[in-house]
């Protein structure tokens, strides 16, 4: 009979502290070295410990690391780098790292944004093998494994893999979105905020005016708006501010104006914001389409030099310009009689649709708006030319889209002298697909025609939102933020959808 091996228990895995390259030394600083020199059981946890915090920096919306909490203990989110002890489960920002480390005498911290370990004793961050190769693993593959691939996968995901190396290795600029500043509310211009908030993000218009598209240094015109938007978008996107910033000229150009229109600007009394934004792509559109029609004047002959309205090329119509297209139809003899007419933007009716009991019980959205626009024919008051009957039926359709689709919800109407509000929820996507509502989707299935389904789908970029009070949502990436004047803070996409919205703006997707 065999004697039997004694069974003991497997011994515990000790982590291991990283060998350096030549020339690097093993710890990132000696204050460091001390702490993973010590007790095995201090190693361990300070491993974990950062192995939490990346994950908290790179698993999660970027809301969480940028949270801490306030001296009044209210969560407070911040656009600049927060930062997470290692030792602890604390969040703090710069002055509150320094305060943290006074009462709890914990020396280490990771920077929210990048996962780079900061020393308090050293006062700098500091290099250390060991968290830098985890650092590097969980933002280069979303994992710590040093699992080796089998050959076939190495070779799957060139993209990705390549973006995700250069994301490693480039440095990023001092506010990660590009384009981020809160304007200051000069008295009640809570409404010009949100609108030029939005054309801050807007693609089109953002290319136009960094890529000399005005030529503001040799513009001659007084209080030209768009030399106006060529400071903004320069302060904007070409400096590395996060300050706030005061749209004084821009106001002025519209206070300075002789036209009567923009009369009610120059008061101290808040104005409709969707009225502005029709005002100041009027201006862009007259500024640009002038520089553009002497430009023709300078050039050779051409028959393009007769610019008509509908046939203008200015970045205001390359933006925002579509065209709709309505088709009236006899009841009676069933002539038709079709016309179209261009758009910059589509504004929904609220109020007979917020009162339907079928729309009260599932809920109002864009969708049902849209269908009830663009797809149901309603009954309008014609006189057929040919039989001289007074029935007719209106049917409307976008016969084609614009590059940046502007929607306003129609939430103030009129009575008895006296404006009110529609309050009323309307749901809004994230993704918005146009296809249905357009001229060529009558009587065709859209899996006949994917690529041109597809070609009209939209993604959102920017909401106004009116509660009292003008605030805005954009989307810079894949990360939203709430612009209320001059502050800024980070937004979910829940609290995106969850808003009040009074004018959307959607970009192409093949933009977005």
């Amino acid at each position: 009979m065999g004697s039997s091996r004694p069974v003991t228990p497997a011994s515990p895995r000790v982590p291991r502290i990283k060998a350096a390259q030549p020339g690097v030394p093993y710890f990132g600083c000696e204050h460091l070295r001390l702490l993973l020199e010590g007790q095995v059981d201090v190693l361990e946890n300070t491993i974990r410990n950062y192995r939490t915090c990346m994950c908290v920096i790179s698993d999660t919306t970027p809301i969480i690391p940028q949270t801490s909490k306030a001296s009044n203990g209210q969560p407070l989110t911040t656009l600049t780098p927060n930062y997470l002890c290692l030792q602890c489960s604390a969040t703090t920002t710069v002055a509150g790292r320094i305060a943290h480390g006074v009462e709890t005498l914990h020396r280490f911290y990771v920077e929210s944004r990048n996962g780079y370990l900061f020393c308090q004793l050293c006062n700098d961050f500091v290099f250390d093998p060991t968290l830098e190769d985890l650092r590097l693993r969980k933002l280069g593959t979303g994992s710590f494994s040093t699992r080796k691939r089998k050959l076939d996968d190495m070779f799957t995901d060139a993209a990705k893999e390549d973006s995700q190396l250069m994301s490693i290795n480039t440095n990023s600029t001092p506010c990660r979105a590009s384009g981020i500043r809160g304007i200051y509310n000069m008295g009640a211009t809570c409404y010009m905020n949100v609108i030029l908030q939005s054309l801050m993000q807007n693609p089109l218009l953002r290319n136009f005016h960094l890529c000399d598209g005005h030529r503001s240094y040799e513009c001659t015109r007084k209080n030209c708006v768009a030399c106006a938007m060529d400071e903004m978008f320069q302060a904007f996107h070409a400096q590395p501010e996060t300050v706030g910033y005061s749209a004084h000229n821009m106001l002025a150009c519209f206070w300075m104006s002789k036209r009567k229109a923009y009369e009610e600007l120059a008061s101290n009394k808040e104005q409709d914001a969707h009225e502005f934004f029709q005002f100041l792509t009027e201006e862009l559109h007259e500024i640009n389409a002038n520089a553009q029609n002497q430009e023709l004047e300078e050039g050779a002959p051409s028959p393009k030099r007769a610019k008509t309205e509908s046939s203008c090329n200015c970045i205001v119509h390359q933006t925002f310009y579509g065209r709709t297209q309505s088709t009236i139809t006899c009841q009676g003899c069933q002539d038709a009689r079709t016309s179209v007419q261009q758009f910059m933007d589509l504004s929904l009716g609220l109020d007979v649709l917020s009162k339907k009991k079928s729309i009260k019980a599932a809920g109002l959205s864009v969708k049902r708006c849209l269908e009830a626009e663009y797809k149901q024919a309603e009954r309008c008051e014609y006189t057929c030319p040919k039989c001289g009957t007074k029935e007719a039926k209106k049917l409307s359709s976008i016969k084609s889209l614009p590059n940046v689709l502007s929607l306003q919800l129609k939430r103030f109407k009129q009575y008895n002298g006296s404006a009110s509000k529609i309050v009323t929820k309307v749901s809004f996507p994230l993704k918005l697909d146009m296809y249905p509502y357009t001229s060529r989707a009558r009587g065709r299935d859209p899996k006949q025609n994917p690529e041109l389904a597809r070609g009209c789908t939209y993604e959102l970029q920017s909401v106004v939102v009116h509660v009292g009070h003008y605030i805005s949502y954009s989307r810079v990436g894949n990360q939203w933020f709430k612009f209320n004047d001059h502050n800024v803070t980070l937004a979910s996409k829940s609290d995106v959808l969850n808003s009040e919205a009074f004018i959307l703006f959607y970009v192409i997707q093949s933009l977005a």
